[in-house]
């Protein structure tokens, strides 16, 4: 413990409060003495149960004891910030021996990082914009192809580009901000369980978002540069889609020239029990943003795909660019994480405790009906629904209460995002106190 800091535990909310806006939980989290799944509250001495695992970005646990084993050397490591775009290590070097051999797609082999998931998001738009101009121009077209497909209920970030593209419930996180009027195509998500009837309806509204794109490109001829999607669709209520679908989506891109983005930063590294939830699928993006779990952020990118423009974004110095090209000290503390998801074989417990926690939450459906529906997931990425937006929020407060943190998603979702070395009695507990504090609400 650092015996330097002197401010009282009671005062540690007012002393954030001062200067920024201090509307987050309640608990005081206890750096040190929070594990695993369990966040321990400076205040109360409570053990928070931890199904939001910081919004999706922590992966194994407070203080696994590989990275506490190796915190001297990510001390030592912190004490400098190489500018990476232009500054090369040993360490920097390792770090991406280490990302190819455990994360990297074999299709997608540019890398770009930054930091903050919206930039990687940005900076795959990007790459996109340039591709798709510079083809028109080797066409004669003097065209700039500057629009970006997006969806209903996606959440792409909150700077720049991704503000014309986040369209969540909260209308916060945009409104008043300048926006581009981009077309956004109806997300044809499925409703679980899925029935005859359902499926119908599913279908009928993916055949009208394909619809609607083709309409789109049509009407903007040559400017239309990327179509955006998440590939289960987080913020915006846990949504999933058929495969079918994306087979879609990949078929107008090849007809049309124009590039598949996957916003992968919530769905990657595992939780899906896949590294990426892409995977699952029969189609390949042509570039993905990635970030989270990751710790740094960035793009991937199909190197076949970009180099039929010789001069694209990753070959052409300062096209896409930062200061910091994404952060030494996460890059090494993922690395870190990569080498425990590796050894301790997460991915593998991902889907069996996935597995596990999606028949819990069907069980509480079909028990409380009138109160739980649609549960549904892949891997660990799981939510339910409540009937109304109003109780759901009861519902979570309630679970808080009881020592649950977890996260709402949609118009009346409660999502989980457990770490992936979460275990089956966790997910238990969770489970029972959903059960426990039902007929609250």
């Amino acid at each position: 413990m650092d015996n330097t800091i002197q401010i009282q535990t009671n005062k540690i909310k007012e002393t954030v409060g001062k200067h920024v806006l201090a509307d987050g939980f309640d608990f005081v989290m206890d750096i040190e003495n929070s594990h695993g799944s369990w966040i321990h509250d400076s205040i109360s001495g409570k053990n928070f149960l931890d199904m939001f695992s910081m919004f999706g970005s922590a992966s194994i646990g407070y203080n696994h004891p590989y990275l506490v084993e190796k915190s001297e050397w990510l001390g030592k490591m912190a004490v400098n910030k190489p500018t990476l775009a232009d500054v090369y290590s040993k360490e920097y070097a390792h770090f991406l021996e280490v990302f190819e051999r455990v994360v990297l797609p074999e299709e997608l082999q540019y890398a770009f990082f930054i930091e903050g998931g919206a930039l990687g998001v940005e900076n795959a738009m990007k790459a996109c914009f340039d591709w798709k101009t510079r083809k028109n121009f080797e066409k004669g077209l003097d065209i700039e192809a500057g629009i970006c497909i997006h969806f209903r209920q996606a959440f792409h970030g909150r700077s720049g580009y991704t503000l014309s593209l986040t369209n969540t419930t909260d209308p916060r996180k945009y409104q008043y901000f300048p926006l581009f009027d981009w077309p956004r195509i109806l997300n044809p998500k499925l409703t679980f369980p899925v029935t005859e009837e359902n499926l119908e309806e599913t279908i009928k509204n993916e055949n009208l978002a394909l619809i609607q794109i083709t309409e789109a490109i049509i009407s903007n001829p040559d400017k239309v540069a990327c179509i955006i999607i998440e590939p289960i669709q987080a913020e915006g209520g846990d949504n999933h889609f058929r495969d079918e679908f994306f087979v879609g989506l990949r078929k107008i891109c090849d007809e049309h020239e124009v590039l598949l983005i996957f916003d992968e930063v919530q769905t990657g590294i595992g939780i899906t029990g896949k590294m990426w939830a892409f995977e699952h699928l029969s189609v390949r993006p042509d570039i993905i943003s990635f970030g989270k779990k990751t710790q740094v952020c960035g793009v991937l990118a199909n190197k076949e795909k970009f180099d039929e423009i010789p001069n694209n974004v990753f070959r052409e110095s300062s096209r896409i660019n930062s200061t910091f090209g994404g952060n030494l000290i996460d890059m090494l503390r993922f690395q870190l994480v990569m080498e425990v998801i590796e050894k301790e074989n997460l991915l593998e417990n991902a889907n069996i405790v996935g597995e596990y926690l999606l028949e819990g939450l069907q069980k509480l459906a079909q028990k409380y009906p009138e109160k739980l529906s649609n549960a549904r997931g892949k891997g660990l990425m799981c939510a339910i629904d409540l009937p109304s937006g109003e109780q759901r929020d009861k519902m979570r407060s309630e679970l808080y209460n009881d020592g649950l943190i977890i996260l709402s998603c949609g118009d009346q979702s409660i999502r989980f995002r457990p770490h992936l070395n979460v275990t089956k009695e966790e997910i238990q507990i969770a489970l029972d106190k959903i059960e426990n504090n039902i007929n609250k609400i």
